[in-house]
């Protein structure tokens, strides 16, 4: 996880942070994962450090960014912003996800019921109906429990332990 501890938080918290590290070791193809707040700013992150095998043969590929928890969630609620908006405009009704499927990787992005994002980066071959499947799980399982409170708490925690990391000019 971002946090280098759930030391201090909530049950609520420790337990969301529970249901993502779970989110991540049980789906293969997962490589990282954001909650994101209805504005755009990190909640919650999986720590990419745990895939560096599954990793390690995109990276040599690769010359762009190498997708930190930050750029996930900015990337995130950047199409979560957009579908939004273009569902607005088709009268649709409401997001309920989208998927990106690219050359080497796919994105996924799931609406949490107060307005919160979930987002997963997955790997080129990893199974979408299976990811999409459990992303709604964790949604049906976490939803209910990000209230303001724990947005909150979530939040400083983030910014606690970003603080805290070594090389922080905080």
């Amino acid at each position: 996880m971002t946090a280098p501890s759930t030391f201090g938080l909530s049950s609520e918290a420790r337990n969301l942070h529970w249901l993502l590290n779970n989110l991540v070791e049980e789906v293969p193809g997962i490589l990282s994962v954001a909650v994101v707040s209805s504005d755009g700013l990190l909640l919650l992150s999986s720590d990419p450090g745990h895939h560096d095998e599954a990793r390690q043969s995109q990276e040599e590929k690769r010359t762009g960014p190498r997708g930190s928890a930050a750029d996930l969630a900015t990337i995130v609620s950047g199409i979560g912003s957009l579908t939004i908006g273009a569902a607005k405009l088709m009268d649709f009704g409401a997001v309920k996800h989208t998927m990106v499927a690219m050359e080497e990787g796919s994105l996924f992005v799931m609406s949490i019921s107060d307005g919160s994002l979930l987002g997963v980066h997955g790997s080129a071959d990893c199974d979408m109906s299976v990811v999409a499947y459990h992303m709604a799980l964790f949604v049906g399982r976490a939803g209910h429990v990000l209230t303001p409170e724990l947005r909150s708490e979530l939040r400083k925690s983030l910014e606690s332990a970003s603080s805290q990391a070594p090389g922080s000019t905080r």
